[in-house]
């Protein structure tokens, strides 16, 4: 699948930002092994970057896969921060759990395995930055419960609000957001699409689109 951003730009992004340390650079091996998709080292730079513009003390992740984006937020919280991981696959929770370990950043880490967004009301707020990237047709439904809990000066990150592989498409997602029929639009699509309708339609916040990798919506809480 060719890339929406060239690739030689994503590899001038990366060697701007912070590098990846070595369970970093282990993490990604391991993705590309596996072809597992991951935010790669661009946006995970961004996602550090924007936790630590907010000063934030506690993330919350509706999906993390073996913890790639919780790896990049725990490294720039503070040590009695945490981040929280949810995970239906157990054995990538607890990749997530060792590769953590292995930064020394466990103890900045809460691993919850089963449906994010059930776990989420488990856990009291706030959380300074939330990263959805769960299915994708239940982003909204994400957004919904997780937006009590996120202060003002907060931010809640969507992935793939761009394209996810076979789920998302690119060119539906234009025509759907520009007026297009959804009849023939997977369901995905639908799904990204209602939620940019959704936080770009919220007067509490204030979206806009880090176009890296399969594209991030940012939607920064103003009151």
């Amino acid at each position: 699948m060719t890339p929406l951003i060239p690739e030689n730009v994503t590899e001038f992004t990366e060697r701007i930002g912070p590098d990846s340390d070595e369970v970093l650079k282990e993490m990604q091996h391991h993705a590309a092994e596996t072809d597992f998709p991951i935010v790669g080292p661009a946006v995970g730079g961004w996602l550090a970057f924007l936790a630590r513009t907010v000063d934030a003390r506690r993330v919350f992740e509706f999906g993390s896969g073996f913890g790639y984006s919780a790896y990049w937020f725990a490294s720039v919280l503070p040590p009695d921060g945490e981040v929280i991981l949810t995970e239906i696959d157990s054995d990538e929770l607890d990749l997530a759990r060792d590769f953590l370990a292995d930064g020394d950043l466990a103890d900045r880490a809460v691993f919850e395995e089963g449906d994010a967004i059930e776990i989420v009301d488990t856990h009291e707020g706030p959380f300074e930055v939330v990263l959805i990237d769960n299915e994708k047709h239940r982003y909204v439904e994400a957004f919904e419960a997780v937006r009590g809990k996120v202060p003002v000066g907060g931010m809640v990150l969507a992935d793939n609000t761009m394209r996810a592989g076979p789920v998302v498409d690119f060119d539906d997602l234009r025509d759907l957001l520009a007026g297009g029929d959804p009849a023939d639009k997977s369901e995905g699509t639908r799904g990204i699409a209602a939620y940019i309708e959704r936080v770009r339609a919220d007067p509490e916040f204030e979206t806009v689109l880090l176009a890296l990798g399969s594209g991030v919506a940012v939607s920064y809480r103003t009151e």
